[in-house]
């Protein structure tokens, strides 16, 4: 496990996915990630790359073979290696390897790096092109973060704020975890959205047109919760696992298939291309009060 800290907060990494384990504030003696309660989900904060979502058939094809992976890629169980760290700072890397290729041809390293200024962290991701075709890669986040958050709040005593009203539909997913061929309506002129259990037991909550470029969290009892701003990010999913004490802000560049999907990974919605020698960086920040 590594660490970083300054005067407000602490977090917490593993290696392993370079993933988040904790966020504490230290002021307010609070900690603002999720717990990894495996009884409900035992991750805290994964990160998706080189695919977010699923797949149809848990596969696609590229160049004519046919690969096959898993929903929101093998990143998240790798390890990573650090290759840079200050009190502040941490850089975590990930490069392509034999096993990497037999599921994913292309050569890359991939970097998660964690900054920490006042009571602020920033999570960068930057893919680079390592190898000599283009590389064509999605990538994103899934921080859980506590809810309730203090003691004296429930569930319901929450609500996310959107930075700007909005009217927009969210995409449904099947079983499968397949995005549906067309949006339901949900959020009409308001930048307001209760929090209740049931939003959630049909799945994510998935966007493709928010207008907003951040959501907090927050209660009607206290000042306290996050705000997270996901400039640069297309697509959201806000999600939570039935009945758990948790709600996930996921920003991500990239989408599951859907239904419809044909299989070739150069068409499939979200994703990125990057030609030899290229980097692709995007970074989402998260306040805690």
């Amino acid at each position: 496990m590594y660490q970083i800290s300054n005067d407000q907060l602490t977090i917490s990494i593993s290696a392993t996915g370079a993933e988040l384990q904790g966020i504490y504030h230290r002021e307010n003696k609070q900690e603002y990630l999720w717990s990894g309660d495996p009884a409900f989900w035992g991750k805290k904060s994964p990160v998706l790359f080189p695919i977010v979502g699923g797949l149809k058939d848990n596969s696609y094809v590229y160049e004519g073979n046919l690969y096959e992976m898993g929903r929101h890629g093998f990143a998240r169980e790798k390890v990573f290696t650090v290759t840079e760290q200050t009190p502040h700072k941490i850089h975590f890397t990930l490069l392509s390897d034999e096993a990497t290729r037999k599921i994913y041809p292309f050569d890359f390293c991939f970097s998660v790096i964690y900054t920490l200024h006042d009571n602020q962290l920033t999570v960068t991701y930057q893919v680079d092109n390592t190898g000599d075709q283009t590389l064509w890669f999605s990538v994103g986040a899934h921080p859980a973060f506590a809810v309730p958050l203090v003691k004296g709040t429930e569930f319901p005593d929450h609500y996310l704020e959107f930075s700007e009203k909005e009217t927009t539909g969210i995409w449904p997913l099947t079983h499968e975890g397949l995005i549906k061929k067309a949006p339901e309506p949900f959020l009409e002129n308001t930048d307001h959205l209760p929090l209740m259990k049931e939003l959630f037991y049909k799945d994510a909550l998935v966007f493709k047109s928010l207008r907003s470029n951040s959501i907090a969290i927050r209660n009607l009892i206290n000042n306290h919760g996050i705000k997270l701003q996901f400039d640069g990010f297309p697509y959201m999913g806000i999600w939570s696992a039935r009945y758990a004490d948790f709600v996930c802000i996921e920003p991500w560049c990239g989408i599951a298939d859907t239904e419809e999907a044909t299989g070739d990974l150069t068409r499939k919605e979200g994703i990125n291309s990057l030609h030899p020698g290229g980097s692709f960086v995007r970074s989402w920040q998260v306040k805690m009060f």
